[in-house]
């Protein structure tokens, strides 16, 4: 029996176990992936506090690991398929067994929606990213495109902008859901080409993404467009299909308290599968610090 089971190792989950190991709790991180969650994928983390120069995502999550195993978190990777009510606590069934434990803490995260079409798992890492913010800086005067129409997508156009020797956004719809605002001061810069009523057919290239084809969902032509990086931008898909019918959530995320905690007493939820405003590496990491005290003090009570 643990005092408490955490799924998921990326920031908040390795945060929180820190935070339950100084506590002297029985602790077991699960983990179906790599260990960092989607920061740990990330080439260079240049906003998370402490590090001036930036770090790897590789690197911070390394360093998150050591740190719970330090305070004596076991790690196992292993992918939860269910929670079930047990005496005395909650059964976490995996696709390698049963684990038992006092209080769970989910922290599995969200996955950017993908395009899904040809060549953008080939060139993941070669061109095509899924954040802006992490990689554009390797973009400086190159051209590049982004997908999508929502808030994001808009905002990360205009901070290519500032790095990129063209943008080009490209969207299905001619009318877009971000901010008004936002619209505007994307459409009045003029290092920004909007692509309208376009989807993304496929993507190629020799050894580096070069050329995205794009579809015009009216005509149905197609428009051969030379860029060096592609920004995709439609969303974050919850990764927790496993909570289904379990927990009360929004478009499957976790409702959680301030204090983490969910709609069933004993099941806390931190970061990035939250419904929350903002998804950040440091705001994963302050939501699993929160979960851990709120762990902590509810086995005390």
């Amino acid at each position: 029996m643990y005092d408490v089971i955490i799924i998921g190792g990326g920031p908040a989950g390795l945060t929180a176990a820190i935070y339950t190991g100084r506590a002297k709790l029985k602790t077991l991180v699960l983990e179906a992936g790599t260990l960092g969650g989607n920061a740990g994928q990330t080439d260079l983390i240049d906003n998370y506090p402490g590090f001036p120069f930036g770090i790897s995502g590789s690197d911070l999550a390394d360093n998150f690991l050591k740190q719970a195993e330090r305070f004596g978190a076991e790690i196992r990777i292993e992918e939860v398929t269910g929670i079930e009510e047990s005496p005395g606590g909650k059964r976490v069934i995996t696709n390698q067994g049963e684990y038992l434990a006092r209080s769970v803490i989910i922290t599995v995260g969200a996955r950017r929606r993908e395009l899904e079409v040809e060549g953008e798992k080939e060139y993941l890492g070669r061109g095509v990213s899924y954040c802006a913010t992490c990689d554009g800086a390797f973009f400086q005067n190159y051209p590049v495109a982004v997908v999508g129409g929502g808030d994001s997508a808009v905002k990360e156009a205009l901070y290519l902008a500032d790095i990129a020797a063209r943008v080009y956004l490209i969207h299905r719809r001619e009318g877009f859901r971000a901010n008004q605002t936002a619209v505007d001061k994307m459409r009045a810069n003029d290092k920004i080409e909007l692509k309208l009523n376009k989807v993304v057919k496929r993507i190629e290239g020799e050894g580096l993404m070069q050329n995205v084809t794009l579809l015009d969902v009216k005509t149905g032509e197609e428009e051969s467009l030379q860029v060096e990086g592609l920004f995709v931008s439609i969303g974050l898909v919850a990764a927790a299909d496993f909570i289904e019918g379990l927990l009360e959530t929004e478009d499957g995320y976790i409702v959680t308290d301030e204090n983490m905690e969910t709609s069933v007493p004993g099941i806390f939820a931190a970061g990035d599968i939250r419904v929350k405003t903002a998804r950040q590496v440091a705001t994963a990491v302050g939501d699993g610090a929160l979960a851990g005290i709120a762990v902590t003090e509810y086995l005390k009570e």
